[in-house]
């Protein structure tokens, strides 16, 4: 199974509330912030709506 290295890279500021509560969710509160979370339907799912605002590289779990 592998995970997701999701990054933060552009400003929350001035988006829709839902995707700054979606933001929160993942962890990703400042610029810059990573986070590793199990590649899963539902992670992947909040990716796709954020995808104009973060970075995401696939890692495979050892």
């Amino acid at each position: 199974m592998s995970d997701l290295r999701i990054t933060l890279v552009r400003s929350p500021y001035g988006i829709l509330p839902r995707h700054r509560r979606a933001l929160k969710s993942l962890g990703l509160t400042r610029i810059g912030k990573s986070v590793t979370l199990p590649s899963n339907p539902a992670t992947r799912g909040i990716v796709g709506q954020l995808r104009h605002l973060i970075e995401v590289s696939e890692r495979h779990a050892d």
